[in-house]
């Protein structure tokens, strides 16, 4: 089956200024994973890479190994987040440049703009704001961003559509004028000897609503889990669910709801959600994406590492029942251009596909199978 598997991938695996600014000296994403703990019976806190390999991202040896497991077990590409805020101003950009520097590092990749401010959040201090994306660039300035980017897409290891090199945008309804900026970027691309670019949405605000956004974004990642946590969530509070459970006795009507939270939802104790595995992934298959929503998988999510008490659990969650999930979801979609998955190394979300002490490679092994199917 040929089918093109590609992780999400997190830089944050090196000491950076800012983050030492805000997170204490010697921050990386390892900190926080180092420092989380078990929350309840079985809770798998701290995970621990296999053989305690805390890599650091200035190390081109780390892509070469990550590149060399990934094509192994079936991973077609690498999608880089990258943190571009505006003004000239980037963050975590040196992992991209040493791999870009490095052409033997033998895989393909594209690149996601993560255009979220950052603020917070893992501290539950939102409204503390870190850094926030700016939008008010002259064109000039912008046209410097799109040169940057421009370094990446020529690279021979770029995944390109039809000679358009694929673009992420992490949240592109936050940029003011859309279209326009699309226009830009097609215009330059074109200049630059490309035949445009593929405008593809990560964040599930444009999948939910593609009608609005048709014209502008040609592919929506549909994002999980979060797409279908989020979906259920919404129908459980819909007013027209609500008005209508209001017609019944009060009891019935909290059994009711009751119940059907419990079909995602196992167990909320104080802030922390338990979220059931198999549930959300019968969701994620079952769902039906036409030809411009592109699936994502997941592997698992615990990200208490970064929130404690107040993050998400998916439970009841093993390698065998994610390469079963992921071989239906792509023999379901089997003339679907690309899948996602969720992720290669997102350890601070519990997300992560390279081997840890407990499971070693039972999860790429997985993956491996069910793309050979």
């Amino acid at each position: 089956m040929d089918s093109k598997v590609i992780c999400f991938y997190l830089p944050q695996y090196y000491e950076f200024e800012e983050n030492n600014k805000w997170w204490g000296k010697g921050f990386t994403e390892w900190t926080n994973v180092k420092k989380a703990r078990s929350l309840y019976k079985n809770h798998y806190q701290p995970t621990i890479p296999l053989d305690k390999n805390y890599y650091c991202l200035e190390n081109p040896d780390t892509f070469r190994w990550q590149a060399n497991l990934a094509k192994k077990y079936g991973v077609y590409g690498f999608c880089f987040y990258e943190y571009y805020f505006g003004g000239g101003k980037y963050l975590m950009e040196k992992p991209l440049e040493v791999f870009l520097e490095n052409k033997d590092i033998d895989i393909n990749f594209c690149l996601c703009w993560a255009n979220h401010t950052w603020s917070r959040t893992w501290t539950g201090e939102e409204k503390d704001i870190l850094m926030a994306v700016r939008y008010d660039e002259e064109e000039t300035t912008l046209h410097a961003y799109f040169d940057y980017l421009l370094r990446f897409f020529k690279d021979d290891r770029y995944i390109l559509i039809d000679n358009k090199p694929l673009y992420i945008i992490y949240v592109p309804e936050q940029i003011p004028d859309l279209r326009k900026f699309k226009e830009l970027f097609n215009k330059w691309a074109i200049e630059a000897g490309f035949d445009g670019i593929v405008f593809v949405s990560q964040n599930n605000e444009v999948a939910m609503n593609r009608s609005n956004y048709r014209d502008i974004i040609d592919y929506s990642i549909v994002y999980e889990p979060n797409f279908s946590i989020r979906e259920f969530r919404d129908y459980i509070s819909n007013k027209q669910f609500c008005a209508a459970m209001t017609n019944y006795p009060r009891m019935f009507a909290d059994k009711v709801i009751k119940k059907i939270r419990k079909t995602i939802i196992k167990k909320e104790t104080d802030n922390l959600s338990i979220i059931d595995y198999d549930c959300v992934w019968r969701k994620i298959i079952k769902r039906d994406y036409g030809t411009e929503l592109w699936p994502c998988g997941f592997v698992k999510v615990d990200t208490t590492p970064r929130k404690g008490a107040f993050g998400i659990v998916t439970k009841w969650n093993t390698p065998e029942k994610f390469g079963t999930y992921m071989r239906k979801l792509i023999k379901k979609n089997s003339s679907t251009s690309f899948f996602f998955i969720m992720a290669w190394n997102e350890w601070g979300e519990g997300a992560y596909l390279e081997p840890d002490e407990k499971n070693r490679y039972e999860y790429l092994e997985a993956l491996k199978k069910a793309t050979n199917d």
